[in-house]
């Protein structure tokens, strides 16, 4: 995985019916998501926007416990 697609941890998703969602946008820092999603919540008032963190990032990079024995 590069180096810069490592770096985006928190994401923007916008939830959809039937349990559907897209990712709009990726941060490096919580605060730069949520001042994004105050702006995109002011533009699209009646959709439904969560940050969430992106833990699969890194899984690649981390050993597993049964890697290490």
């Amino acid at each position: 995985m590069p180096y810069k697609d490592r770096l985006n941890r928190w994401l923007i998703v916008r939830l959809l019916p039937n349990m559907q969602r897209i990712t709009v946008a990726q941060f490096f820092r919580h605060s730069d998501a949520d001042g994004h999603l105050r702006i995109i919540r002011q533009l699209i008032p009646n959709a439904h926007f969560v940050i969430v963190f992106n833990a699969d990032a890194n899984l690649e990079a981390v050993p597993s416990s049964t890697e290490s024995r």
